[in-house]
């Protein structure tokens, strides 16, 4: 019951602070940027007690954290004058340099150190930088906007299908979605989460009326969320059974680490831009 309470509490704050921050684009800005610093943190963290495995966790951490700064420069105009893509320069040196630095260093294995040296900045940096990509949009008159329905609506298609995935599942789960790596997953369950989030969906378009997308575009774009989520999902569930580990960590209490909670993101996010840009070749 403890358990239950702690991780209820965590869990509205987790949610109000999402929310409250992509009403303005510096709080959006600032608590992602810092959602990024802190889960690749994490993820350094355990891939280094791996053996034969030895990263520079400090500079793998500034380097997604500048990037993510560098997106939201390229994407908006919050700083002030035309975005530049000579922003991404130290970033590219950055990433030379750590590849590079394997030739001295004299690890045991340098192809893994390379290999999850990348994948801290692809699979968490990456992702979620193109959070500045959906909250930052051109207008017919040239101009920059932020918009925060589009970030706001994959995390809550998100939230909203892991609490239908969950109630189907324990009503009504039966066969198993992927026993190998999440047990607990049905597919009962996660055909009930999509259909939570097509009716949130629906909601949302009813509610702006045709605004940014049209029905049939808001309901693809749920599917296309329920479809990566819960792969995002099931991926951060295998890194953790690779790894041996239950939780990436225990920063949220009750919900573990930054990983556990923002695993379904990681793939939602930049499916959904890439989602949204097809749409906008057509």
């Amino acid at each position: 019951m403890k358990n239950l309470i702690v991780r209820t509490i965590t869990g509205v704050i987790f949610v109000a602070a999402i929310v409250a921050s992509f009403m303005r684009p510096e709080a959006m800005v600032l608590l992602f940027s810092i959602v990024t610093g802190m889960t690749v943190w994490e993820f350094t963290g355990l891939v280094n007690e791996l053996e034969r495995v030895s990263i520079n966790r400090f500079i793998c951490t500034v380097a997604a954290v500048y990037f993510f700064y560098a997106m939201t420069y390229f994407c908006s105009d919050m700083y002030g004058g035309i975005a530049k893509s000579v922003v991404f320069i130290p970033y590219l040196v950055t990433i030379i340099y750590l590849l590079v630095a394997e030739l001295y260093a004299k690890q045991t294995d340098p192809i893994n150190n390379w290999a999850y040296t990348m994948l801290s900045q692809m699979y968490i940096a990456l992702p979620f930088s193109l959070l500045n990509v959906l909250a930052f949009t051109a207008t017919p008159h040239g101009t920059i906007a932020f918009n925060f329905i589009l970030p706001l609506s994959v995390f809550v298609f998100l939230w909203v299908n892991d609490t239908g995935a969950y109630c189907a599942g324990s009503l009504l789960g039966r066969h198993k979605l992927f026993p190998r790596i999440s047990p607990a997953k049905s597919w009962e369950g996660s055909i009930g989460g999509a259909i939570f989030v097509l009716a949130a969906a629906w909601l949302v378009s009813y509610y702006l009326d045709g605004e940014m997308l049209t029905t049939l575009e808001w309901l693809g774009l749920g599917l296309v969320v329920v479809i990566f989520g819960t792969w995002g999902d099931l991926v951060e569930s295998l890194f953790k059974r690779t790894l041996g580990i239950k939780d990436s960590g225990s920063i949220l209490p009750g919900h573990g680490g930054m990983l556990d909670r923002f695993d379904s993101s990681l793939l939602a996010i930049p499916a959904a831009v890439v989602y949204l840009y097809t749409l906008s070749l057509f």
